[in-house]
Parts: structure tokens; sequence; C-alpha cells
């Protein structure tokens, strides 16, 4: 039985990577760690322009045990717990248990930064207004 895909068409061209990219993200939602992500108004007071907040909850994760990069259109959120083993548990509710978020960001997107603050893990995420190019076309004109 062969696979339909939403780009499939012949007159879409060169959207494989989208593809792939959305094939891996379905594959990669496993609910965990919970994030919010919210639209923050511009600050005409502070300067600060409009952006977008990922808030992660990484309850237990210290700032060394988690790591955020971006690669090519992709913000990647990892976390990974170290196993203390001198701990002697009588219940254990709280996994150590590693994590890896995958964002695909839009062309132009880019981190402003992070914060850990009460086991929230915030990352902030702007757009800058795009240069506006006009550019004059000339028309050839034969004879």
């Amino acid at each position: 039985m062969s696979r339909t895909t939403p780009f499939a068409s012949p007159l879409l061209l060169g959207f494989d990577t989208m593809e792939k990219t959305l094939e891996r993200i379905s594959k990669a939602s496993d609910g965990y760690p919970p994030y919010n992500i919210e639209r923050m108004r511009a600050d005409r007071v502070s300067g600060e322009p409009e952006r977008l907040r990922i808030t992660l909850a990484v309850a237990g994760f210290s700032e060394d045990e988690l790591d955020i990069t971006t690669e090519e259109n992709q913000l990647l959120i990892r976390g990974r717990q170290v196993e203390q083993e001198e701990r002697d548990y009588l219940y254990r509710g709280i996994a150590a248990r590693q994590f890896q978020r995958v964002f695909v960001l839009a062309e132009g997107m880019q981190v402003l930064g992070a914060a850990l603050k009460n086991g929230l893990l915030s990352v902030d995420l702007i757009r800058p207004e795009p240069a506006r190019m006009v550019k004059k076309i000339n028309i050839s004109v034969s004879q």
C-alpha cells in the first residue's frame, strides 16, 4: 500500500526536506516534558520587541543538565539527569529521565536567550523585521 503525503503533488517541487521534518516531529512527540508557547507583546517603554516564549516544566534539572541548541531551522532542547546512586529511595515517583524536545523555527526566527527559574525553562524567540528590498528589473527590448 503506497503512502500519500501532502507534498506528493508534482507541482510541489523541493519540499522533501519539509516532509522529512514533519515526519521527525510526529515521531518525537511523547508529551514529556510539558510546555507552553506564548506570545509576549512588544513593550514600547522598555523597547522590547514582540517575541515568543517557550516554557518547559523541567523540575529537578539543573542548568548543567540542560542543553539548548539551534541546528539549521530547529531549536533542540535536551535534558539529561545524572543518577545519584547514593540515595536509598523508599518510593520513587520522580523519574530521572532524559528528554529531547524539537521545535521547527520559521525562516528568520532567532533565539534571544533562555532562563531557568523555579523548575521552568523559558526560551525567548524573536523574528526581526526583514529589510525591505526593492529591485528594479530592466526589460530588454529586441528590435
